[in-house]
């Protein structure tokens, strides 16, 4: 179960780096950067923020390598802010999302592929047997059959 205050905590982490980010930092390698989620240990004494960032992997190893420099100007600014008797380490680590969210559009797009390879098989397919699977009655099994019906209601009726 998530403890509730760690979650507080992390949601002002957040908010605390990403207007940091956003606006105090001046490092020239720091690129467009998104901070998408932090995490905090139960003890509140580690806190691993996850950031993307908008470009090629260049500018996001140049853009990691700027969060590491200010790391600490980070980390003072976060215990100014949240008050607590110690103030958490901060781990940065690239968030894998993008990574992901393009595996699984490849993935889609590879489904799309094949339904439109079946799409186009099914066009020209023939049914394996009969136009009609089901067994149809031969004339006179279903006069047979209307002949016990009557017989049945016949029946009915007499009693």
């Amino acid at each position: 179960m998530v403890n509730p205050r760690a979650a507080r905590v992390a949601d002002q982490i957040k908010q605390v780096i990403a207007r940091m980010v956003d606006g105090k930092l001046k490092d020239p390698r720091l690129g467009m950067v998104t901070i998408t989620d932090v995490r905090v240990t139960g003890d509140l004494q580690h806190a691993t923020i996850f950031y993307t960032v908008y470009g090629s992997a260049e500018q996001l190893k140049q853009s990691g390598r700027a969060l590491e420099s200010a790391k600490g100007m980070l980390r003072s600014a976060v215990g100014n802010a949240l008050g607590l008797r110690l103030t958490p380490s901060l781990e940065f680590v690239p968030d894998a999302l993008p990574e992901a969210a393009a595996s699984i559009e490849d993935a889609l797009v590879a489904a799309r592929f094949k339904d439109e390879q079946v799409r186009k098989l099914a066009q020209n397919a023939q049914y394996a047997g009969a136009a009609d699977p089901y067994k149809v009655k031969h004339p006179a099994e279903l006069a047979d059959a209307a002949a016990d019906a009557e017989a049945v209601s016949q029946w009915a009726a007499q009693e």
